[in-house]
């Protein structure tokens, strides 16, 4: 069975792939942090996830398989 990942539980190779993409790395981030219900983490990466945390989530969705979690509030 396949390593489940953060996108709704695609697998990593996919979520990867989606997160290498600027604008689907930026809405699933941010769709992915409201349905975990962080509505201040949703909030901050619809601000901010189109620069650094983009960048961090390319670096976390390949050492870790998970996207980047600044906030957990």
């Amino acid at each position: 069975m396949a390593n489940k990942s953060d996108y709704f539980g695609l697998s990593w190779i996919v979520s990867l792939i989606l997160a290498i993409i600027p604008v689907t790395s930026w809405v699933l981030g941010w769709l992915t942090r409201f349905s975990e219900g962080k509505i201040v983490a949703g909030i901050i990466r619809l601000i901010f996830g189109w620069n650094i945390i983009w960048i961090l989530d390319i670096i976390f969705m390949v050492t870790q398989h998970k996207i980047c979690r600044l906030l957990n509030i």
